[in-house]
């Protein structure tokens, strides 16, 4: 009896300990799965911590990248005792000259091409007597004191155009061969637009307000009204989509097939907005591309480009029958352009780590993303270092590359297949777009003339850009048309140096057509040697 007790009391306390690990198996499954939770939680809210020191630092923070070497008064990146060391990663030399500080400019280099006009200030009479004996005295010669910068502000006249005649008096009597009166007229100038009053130099000027200073049609109204002229904005607008097209566009053509004959191109783009699109909303998004020649040692093409929308596309409709590396962002639409290896810029896959960067960690080199950053920039300062040695000397460019720059892309790509971030943090991301162009990162090596970076297309649609916060928008696709038109005038004329109003003014002159050969268009190209001679 007491037996069968005693083997009841066991059975109850061997379920009381399974129950109790039973329990205890739940509780630590439990915790298990709080911990996995907060562990996604706290991810999440440093995803999110990310995402809002990122926006604000793009709110108010510098648009720059500066290196802490770069701004005054930090200390040296690179001189750091705590720099992040890598026993792989070979040494650089950049051994350079030392560079001169730039001499400040006189008065005369300043003004050297302004016409200068000479003004002696003459000796009042009654100072022309010696002060100690009372004769006369001779003029000796003539100092130089100072000058001074003087402005003549523009005006308006208006040209009245009359044809001269002449008639033949014999033949008005009958005296002649014929019995009709014999009248000839002088040829006038054909009017630039119709029969209105725009000129070369009205739509010159008009143009390179608005796409060289940025000045919208609304504003250039009042300054044609305070000229004395009553011009509205719409005649102003039309002025521009007339020449555009009828004028620029033949050379904008004959550029594109100069573009297309090169090996080495770059490309960007950035949104613009059109109220009246056709089957669109104003609200839309349209984009306007940017294409140009790279440092391959020819004549600069830069060509502006219109489309309603971001497709891949319409860079490959563009680039049709190029054949050679096109250096851009990190925009796969690019893929779409066949006959071509694509260079992917460096100075986007720093911006990735610099953005990666958490609040306040700028200088802790333990951070992966400040040793992203730390390989981006020691790759940039050997790259600018070869560069300054190889000049246009592209062959040595690339072997030089090879051997001082290569070295250092292998341990990078080495550090970066090393890490493991926290999935979605901006630190992941910059990998993750890292590794997606791992080849294309690499392209630049193959050849000298290949750029490092795509800053040169984004200092181009810079431009647009900025001309874009002061006219926001284009009111139609024809305007915006002209605008892509007119911004390729404007930067193929400020890309060889000339001024860029005459240069407008000139072609407009010269009314170009859609019947004139290359041979003739040439002429009129901003690297001709006719214009370089001309000093616009």
């Amino acid at each position: 009896m007491a037996s069968s007790a005693k083997d009841i009391q066991l059975r109850e306390l061997k379920d009381t300990i399974s129950q109790l690990n039973t329990i205890m198996s739940e509780q630590t499954e439990l915790i298990r799965s709080l911990r996995t939770i907060i562990e996604e939680k706290t991810a999440h809210e440093m995803v999110l911590q990310e995402q809002v020191d990122y926006l604000t630092k793009k709110l108010f923070g510098s648009s720059s990248e500066k290196t802490p070497a770069d701004i005054p008064g930090q200390l040296n990146l690179f001189n750091e005792a705590e720099v992040y060391q890598d026993p792989e990663l070979p040494e650089e030399d950049c051994s350079q000259e030392p560079r001169p500080r730039k001499k400040k400019a006189t008065h005369a280099e300043l003004f050297k091409g302004l016409k200068v006009h000479k003004k002696v200030i003459p000796l009042n009479e009654e100072d022309k007597v010696c002060p100690v004996c009372g004769t006369p005295m001779e003029r000796i010669g003539e100092e130089y004191v100072r000058r001074e910068l003087v402005f003549t502000p523009a005006k308006c006249e208006v040209y009245e155009y009359y044809t001269e005649s002449y008639g033949c008096p014999d033949c008005k009597e009958g005296k002649g061969d014929t019995e009709k009166s014999v009248i000839v007229k002088s040829k006038v100038p054909p009017a630039l637009i119709g029969k209105g009053p725009a000129s070369s130099s009205t739509v010159a000027w008009t143009i390179y307000q608005k796409y060289a200073n940025g000045m919208p049609l609304y504003r250039q109204e009042k300054d044609w009204k305070e000229y004395g002229a009553a011009v509205s904005r719409t005649t102003l607008a039309n002025w521009i989509i007339y020449s555009a097209g009828h004028y620029f566009r033949p050379l904008y053509d004959y550029f594109h097939r100069q573009l297309l004959l090169r090996e080495f191109l770059m490309a960007d783009e950035t949104r613009v907005q059109i109220l009246k699109e056709p089957g669109r909303s104003a609200e839309s998004q349209s984009f306007m591309w940017l294409y140009r020649t790279g440092e391959d040692g020819l004549p600069v093409i830069l060509l502006y480009g219109y489309t309603p929308t971001r497709s891949g596309d319409n860079a490959a409709d563009f680039l049709d029958g190029f054949q050679g590396y096109l250096e851009t962002d990190g925009y796969q639409g690019y893929n779409k352009v066949s006959g071509i290896k694509r260079c992917s810029c460096w100075a986007h896959i720093r911006r990735y780590f610099v953005d990666a960067i958490p609040k306040g960690k700028q200088l802790d080199y333990n951070q992966p993303a400040v040793q992203g950053v730390h390989y981006c920039d020691r790759l940039a300062r050997l790259e600018s270092s070869i560069s300054g040695k190889c000049g246009t000397d592209y062959e040595k460019r690339k072997q030089m590359r090879l051997e001082k720059e290569k070295p250092v892309l292998e341990a990078f790509w080495t550090w970066v297949d090393s890490q493991k971030p926290v999935r979605n943090t901006r630190l992941d991301k910059a990998l993750t777009y890292v590794k997606n162009r791992r080849e294309t990162s690499m392209t630049y090596l193959e050849d000298g003339r290949c750029s490092f970076t795509n800053n040169l297309s984004k200092n181009a649609i810079r431009t647009f850009t900025v001309g874009r916060k002061n006219w926001l928008f284009s009111d139609s696709v024809e305007g915006a048309e002209a605008s892509a038109i007119a911004y390729t005038m404007v930067e193929m004329a400020k890309a060889h140096n000339l001024n860029i109003y005459q240069y407008l003014s000139y072609v407009l002159e010269q009314r170009p057509n859609e019947n004139w050969s290359d041979e003739q268009l040439a002429e009129l190209a901003p690297w001709s040697e006719k214009l370089q001679t001309l000093k616009m």
